[in-house]
């Protein structure tokens, strides 16, 4: 068993953390190398207080980038105990990780791995193409080995009650001044490293479509025509809703992204009725489940897109000084 991870096992393992979702694209993450062991910390610069006031979001985030850097730990042959929110006093310090046995990578992890820089949010309509029954359990066992759980939202009611919280939801955020010039910062209209590339933000809302799409910039649409008849509609949850909970929530998002991907699907994330409290009760009601729901999805099959940008992985590491 290894002492500890180097520096050059960190950037090369955050080099892959680095391309988790984020609300906004923001990249609220960090990583240390501190006496031997990793360590993923929420960066608080870079925050949203309008829309992510009580840090949820960033949280998930970092659970995200938490998956990613597992599972290159682990297909580089040095995987990692993990120990979450290790430090009271450090609340930002969201893991550590110490080298566990040194082992080979599964076949699943592998392919997990190599999904990493295929996986981007797709905000276009997709296809309407069904997801087949083999590809919806593994998205459900996906969220279940990283112990959270995914509701599939079958039939045109339960799909249109849960777009009746979500428009609610969304009316509830766009009523807010500061949450609409927030987003409207992290919108580019112009190459950048971070926020959201107005290209990719989708087709503009219309007042029929079936569920609400955050305002990015996107191209207008024929007027009358509806964004996408029958979307499938997944919402994950966590056993609670404390800030270890949106971790564990975090990296089970990532790995039923990277599932999706890895079977040739394309996902875009709703977090509107997750941001507005009352909505989020509303719709674990609504599911008759116990615990936190964490994220909403709508997947399907899908155009081919690209990744958003990233920053450079040496902006995000905190190196000792005579190592950096």
């Amino acid at each position: 068993m290894e002492i500890g991870y180097t520096v050059e096992q960190l950037r090369a393992a955050a080099t892959d953390a680095i391309r988790a979702p984020s609300l906004h694209n923001v990249q609220p993450w960090r990583f240390r190398l501190r006496d031997g062991g990793i360590e993923v910390l929420v960066d608080s610069g870079r925050r949203l207080p309008a829309t992510d006031p009580s840090g949820w979001g960033a949280r998930i985030a970092a659970g995200a980038a938490l998956f990613n850097l597992r599972l290159a730990l682990t297909v580089a042959g040095t995987p990692a105990t993990v120990r979450l929110r290790p430090y009271p006093a450090e609340p930002d310090v969201v893991a550590r990780l110490l080298p566990d046995v040194p082992r080979r990578p599964t076949p699943a992890e592998q392919s997990l791995y190599a999904a990493i820089p295929r996986r981007f949010s797709n905000r276009a309509p997709f296809w309407p193409d069904p997801v087949p029954a083999d590809a919806r359990w593994r998205l459900g066992e996906a969220a279940r080995t990283e112990h959270c759980w995914l509701e599939l939202l079958i039939g045109v009611s339960a799909v249109n009650a849960f777009a009746e919280i979500a428009h609610g939801a969304h009316r509830v955020l766009e009523r807010d001044p500061a949450y609409r010039t927030e987003r409207e910062s992290w919108v580019r209209r112009e190459h950048a490293l971070d926020g959201v590339p107005a290209a990719a933000g989708g087709p503009r809302g219309e007042p029929q479509d079936l569920l609400p799409a955050r305002g990015f910039g996107g191209q207008h649409r024929s007027p009358g025509r509806d964004f996408e008849p029958e979307p499938l509609v997944a919402v994950l949850g966590s056993a609670g809703n404390t800030a270890v909970d949106q971790v564990v929530a975090g990296q089970a998002l990532q790995r039923v992204l990277l599932t999706a991907t890895d079977s040739g699907l394309s996902v875009s994330m709703l977090s509107q009725p997750i941001e507005v409290p009352s909505a989020r009760e509303q719709l674990r009601v609504s599911l008759g489940r116990f615990g936190a729901p964490q994220m909403v999805m709508r997947i399907g099959y899908g155009q081919p897109g690209w990744p958003t940008p990233r920053r450079h992985v040496d902006e995000v590491l905190d190196l000792p000084v005579h190592q950096a």
